[in-house]
């Protein structure tokens, strides 16, 4: 990848159904049904909405033969009704389904982590070499004959990796770890490569953005090794709904699109599938505009890992960088509302040229040097023309506005001889993620420690519209590890107090600041074993004061239990009806009528010490 430049990763094409998909396509967007797949009628009018929607391939369950065959009559249905878009196949736990699926369906997925291996304990098992190479060969007698059936019938597969879905025999061997994510898909690629099947299609999602990122890169560079280039599915499993299943997806899948990585794409949100599409066309029309954009020059820092957790070092400027976490700051210049949401007070408030006289008392104002008036709590911006002034100035912040192309040898120099600066770093590019980055990489290689607040600024009236370009750009960098705070400027009509939660919910979603209650929650599909919108909101209802915690809903076991192994509690369908609760990845109690889910899931939560009353309206 360039890491400036924007580029689409080259791949060979996979041909599904009348599409391609690889680096010489348009990147596609599909979504999953969450209707019984033997119930023939729903599941193609379901289809049919999601066609209308836009996507470009369908993917529904088949966990059993049975499912798998009735595929035939769904794909009938839909040709007779003149529609052409490919179907796909999702397996776990069931080669004989997989078999079926392959002679039917255009694509089918299989998960590595469940297809032969049994399904996930959590127990630590040891393995010598023997046996290790013993499983595998199990693994190979499984896969070859569905490969061969696909290669029969013309049918692609995709081998999808969920990080909560690992074997207990990849996990013993390689741990929680994105390393252990990659090996568990490239065992699956080698054999397929020795049965010379190309077929194919890679995933591998987790909902953890930070651990999807890190793993899907560390993957892309383990095929280069082995001249693999096989197209990408890129998703944020379990995202959510709303505002929140938006931002964390956006930030995901925006980031690695922004790397140039990504062939097709599901935003996974625990709503109807046909509400997922305009977001994910949304998503990756924004990154893909950026094609063709005027070169960024710049020289990478030659210790930067794409792989690393870690986040650039800087030094503290009172409340900013070093160890403190980030800062949002509001941008109030151009609109006369002074109100403060009191679940996501900003850290400062930006007012341009002067402090109005509704200011809210306590709160910490930022305004234009030319007109700034030194007081308590209220600090200067400086722009690159007035730097010369930064040095006579006694506030206790002083804040410095610039872009990439103003940053010189000069400036970088004063900024490291010049104590209390941080720097609010803006951008006009048309792949204004590459120029954000590039400053970085040449603050690094100077060997500059002064904080950095990433500000982008919009012209938007939609919400959702701001949720998917703000996370796409802000999370890109994020997620390489700059940025010690936001500012998410918009001329629109979207309200200031959501422009802050939604500043809020950017940090949360790239993990670097939490500020409610993050839930994890599946998108549903023909496995769910309940009304998973209706849970969802009833869970958040119960909950949503308790933002220390992380809280899993999922529909069903398949992959409940490890994608909410990030989770300190998770709510997960047991079977029609009943609920089992987990701690972590422990389950806790099995088999709840759900009717009393909520009400036990209250109790476990305050016998472990973690309840907090919820504060009286």
């Amino acid at each position: 990848m360039s890491f400036f430049n924007y580029k689409r990763r080259p791949t060979i094409d996979v041909h599904v159904g009348n599409i391609t998909m690889g680096g010489n396509y348009p990147v596609v967007v599909q979504t999953m049904t969450n209707t019984n797949t033997l119930d023939t009628e729903a599941s193609v009018a379901q289809c049919e909405r999601i066609i209308a929607a836009g996507a470009g391939l369908i993917r529904l369950t088949a966990q059993g033969v049975r499912e798998a065959n009735n595929l035939r009559e769904i794909r009938q249905q839909l040709r007779d009704k003149g529609y052409a878009t490919p179907l796909s196949a999702d397996i776990h736990f069931n080669p004989r389904a997989a078999e079926a699926a392959a002679a039917i369906a255009e694509k089918v997925r299989i998960n590595p982590g469940n297809f032969v291996d049994k399904q996930k304990t959590f127990a630590e098992l040891a393995y010598t070499d023997e046996e290790y190479a013993h499983e595998l060969e199990k693994i190979r007698s499984k896969v070859i004959p569905f490969l061969r059936i696909c290669k029969e019938h013309g049918t692609a597969i995709r081998i999808g990796v969920n990080h909560g879905s690992l074997s207990d025999r990849i996990m013993s061997r390689y741990g929680d770890t994105p390393e252990g994510v990659v090996e568990s898909c490239m065992e699956y690629l080698r054999i397929a490569m020795e049965e010379r099947f190309a077929d194919i299609v890679i995933s591998i999602k987790a909902s953890n953005t930070l651990l999807m990122t890190k793993a899907v890169r560390l993957l892309v560079a383990a095929m280069d090794r082995e001249d693999i280039r096989f197209p990408l599915h890129i998703g944020v499993t379990e995202a959510g709904d709303g505002e929140d299943g938006r931002m964390k997806s956006a930030v995901g899948i925006g980031a690695l699109l922004s790397d140039g990585l990504g062939d097709t794409i599901r935003v996974s949100l625990s709503e109807e599938p046909e509400a997922e599409i305009p977001v994910a066309r949304k998503l990756v029309d924004y990154v893909t505009r950026r094609k063709g954009h005027t070169p960024i020059q710049g020289e990478v820092y030659p210790a930067f890992s794409l792989y690393s957790t870690e986040r650039r070092e800087t030094d503290a400027v009172w409340n900013i960088g070093g160890e403190r976490l980030p800062v949002v700051i509001s941008d109030r210049s151009k609109v006369a509302d002074m109100s403060v949401n009191p679940h996501f007070i900003p850290d400062y408030i930006y007012v341009g040229n002067h402090v109005p006289a509704n200011f809210p008392k306590g709160m910490k104002s930022i305004a234009d040097y030319a007109h700034w008036e030194e007081g308590i709590d209220n600090f200067p911006l400086f722009t690159v023309d007035s730097l010369d002034k930064i040095t006579d100035c006694n506030a206790e912040v002083k804040f410095l506005r610039i872009s990439y192309p103003e940053l010189s040898d000069e400036v970088i120099a004063f900024l490291k001889e010049t104590p209390k600066i941080a720097v609010i770093l803006t951008t006009a590019h048309q792949n204004g993620v590459g120029e954000q980055r590039a400053f970085f990489h040449a603050l690094l290689n100077a060997g500059c420690r002064a904080p950095v607040i990433l500000r982008r600024s919009y012209t938007e009236d939609e919400a959702e519209d701001i949720q998917v370009k703000a996370g796409a750009d802000f999370g890109a960098v994020l997620l390489d590890g700059f940025g010690n705070g936001v500012m998410l400027s918009n001329e629109g009509k979207i309200d200031i107090m959501d422009m802050d939660a939604y500043a809020f919910g950017l940090l949360q979603a790239a993990r670097i600041r939490t500020s409610k209650t993050e839930f994890i929650s599946c998108p549903g599909c023909g496995r769910t074993l309940f009304d998973l919108q209706a849970t969802v909101a009833l869970v958040k209802q119960h909950f949503s004061h308790l933002k220390h915690l992380k809280i899993g809903v999922m529909g069903c076991i398949v992959n409940g239990p490890g994608e909410m192994a990030d989770a300190d509690y998770g709510y997960v369908g047991a079977e029609r009806g009943k609920i089992s609760l987990y701690r972590k990845k422990q389950l806790v109690e099995k088999n709840i009528p759900q009717a009393e889910a909520v009400e036990h899931l209250i109790r476990l939560i305050k016998d472990h010490g973690d309840w907090i009353d919820p504060e009286e309206k």
